[in-house]
């Protein structure tokens, strides 16, 4: 690919930003892949004689004094995460484990050249070296916190040591809305079914091929209570319908294959199944197949006519394959028993919003997500992003979940558990935000809890006493190759640390 970049951020304000923004964006930073960006931010501190931390996880922590007059203040943590969610446009050539991204200016937005641009949380990271590396920015003293792998479970976070860190205070720069402050999460944890299967070579056959497509999908913690399809669901529905058709005509289906979606926290859009059909009597295959398709389409319509608010565009496609199923195909069929069980486990499994919040209207308080669903030769495995702001509900699903597979003779494995971050009653910071807020803005902030995840929750439960506030300039669209920073946004955020930090500084 053609690694050079425009040199398109050089003459943005605030300039300091976006400089080091640009910085990042030539350095791959995806999750997994954070070696690169935490040895640059530790060259940074080193050739500034900043203390800082590095650890095996690639966490870096830079300390930098107060500034002069605000040496009694409160420390200050400032807070974000240095990976980001790799995603290129179809066709797109890019290897993001050595590639950078090319930033690019579009409508007052800058986005990346066929990619998503890691605006989430790059923008958090940049801000935090144009604090560190000024002389003249008035601030209490501060403690710089970057985290690594949050995208992929707040893995970062979870590892990290907070033992020397002395501040209470958190400013988490990892919100994507300008003029919202968060101050509370769910906790979540990734929960990852494993059901063993059987294999074994059938008779009389019809190879097919059933995809769920086009659907709307969305964050799991920010969609769920759209109602939103989920493709496996869809999927587990169809191939029960399926199932009664063959069982109504002496045949059998078994299962092959089935892959769908690809991070635990989006709502899958697509998912696609391969599956035998045995007959007894292969005079009849070409009419079960009829009846197949007919069932399909009947299929396609009731979802259509459940979802035709949410899910416009949902598609279900059948086809009948020539090529059949040999011993020496890379997976033979599902035996009858394990296509049952799979099917059953998916039609079974719960998904979506368990229960909604008593005490905050509108906000989702318990749900679910089926977001990955992968086969081997010996299992099929669908990983869940459960939520809970409410710790007990988390884990009395878990064990629903567990019961569940338990019937069916599989396991669970989970992963990525963290705790929710409690709204704080008698908060200091929080109030100082608001003034801050309203003094630039002439107008209040929107106070919110929210259903997706957060790292200060982790902090929390790491820090006693922790006071924290998350919020960020507006991007839209991240995650995905149309990601876009809006410019204006950073500089009046950017402002807005600015009269925080100077706000904590001379309040006390």
């Amino acid at each position: 690919m053609d690694t050079k970049q425009n040199n398109t951020l050089a003459d943005l304000e605030p300039k300091e930003v976006f400089r080091f923004f640009d910085e990042i964006c030539k350095i791959p930073h995806g999750s997994g892949n954070t070696k690169a960006i935490s040895d640059h931010l530790a060259a940074f501190a080193r050739e500034r004689n900043l203390p800082y931390r590095q650890d095996d996880h690639d966490n870096i922590i830079i300390w930098k004094d107060a500034s002069a007059g605000f040496e009694t203040a409160q420390t200050v943590i400032i807070q974000g995460h240095m990976d980001m969610v790799c995603v290129a446009e179809d066709g797109y050539e890019i290897d993001f484990t050595k590639d950078g991204l090319i930033p690019e200016i579009r409508d007052g937005s800058i986005t990346a050249r066929g990619t998503s641009l890691g605006g989430d949380d790059g923008i958090a990271v940049a801000m935090a070296l144009a604090i560190l590396d000024s002389d003249t920015i008035k601030h209490p003293p501060l403690e710089v916190v970057i985290t690594s792998d949050e995208e992929i479970g707040m893995l970062g976070a979870q590892a990290l040591d907070c033992s020397d860190l002395k501040g209470t205070l958190l400013l988490n720069i990892d919100s994507e809305d300008e003029g919202y402050l968060t101050l509370g999460c769910a906790g979540g944890a990734t929960v990852t079914a494993h059901l063993p299967v059987e294999r074994e070579k059938t008779g009389a056959e019809a190879r097919c091929k059933l995809t769920v497509s086009d659907l709307t999908g969305g964050h799991s913690g920010v969609e769920i209570d759209k109602e939103r399809a989920n493709a496996f669901v869809l999927m587990a529905r169809t191939l029960d319908n399926i199932r009664q058709i063959a069982a109504q005509n002496d045949a059998d289906l078994h299962l092959t294959t089935l892959y769908g979606g690809g991070k635990d926290n989006a709502i899958p859009v697509a998912c696609e199944a391969e599956f035998i059909i045995c007959l007894k009597d292969t005079a009849e295959t070409d009419g079960i197949i009829d009846k197949i398709s007919a069932c399909v389409l009947q299929s396609e319509k009731t979802f259509q006519n459940e979802y035709h608010v949410t899910d416009k565009n949902l598609s279900l496609q059948f086809v009948r394959q020539e090529t059949p199923v040999t011993e020496s195909s890379n997976l033979l069929p599902l035996d009858k028993a394990s296509t049952d069980k799979v099917i059953d486990m998916l039609l079974l499994l719960p998904n979506g919003v368990q229960r909604m919040s008593t005490d905050i209207p509108g906000l989702v308080q318990t749900s679910l997500n089926m977001g990955i669903l992968k086969t081997t030769e010996d299992e099929v495995a669908v990983s869940m992003l459960v939520r809970s702001s409410v710790e007990s509900e988390k884990y009395d699903v878990i064990r629903r979940i567990r019961i569940l597979m338990d019937i069916l003779g599989a396991n669970i494995s989970i992963s990525g558990d963290y705790p929710g971050w409690e709204y704080k009653e008698d908060s200091y910071l929080r109030p100082v935000m608001v003034s801050v807020f309203e003094k630039q803005y002439g107008r209040k902030p929107v106070l919110e809890t929210i259903h997706a995840g957060v790292e200060c929750g982790l902090f929390a439960s790491k820090i006693q006493n922790l006071d924290a506030v998350s919020f960020g300039p507006d991007l839209k669209d991240i995650h995905s190759p149309k990601e876009a920073m809006n410019i204006a946004s950073v500089k009046r955020t950017w402002d807005y640390v600015l009269g925080v930090l100077k706000a904590l500084g001379t309040d006390h």
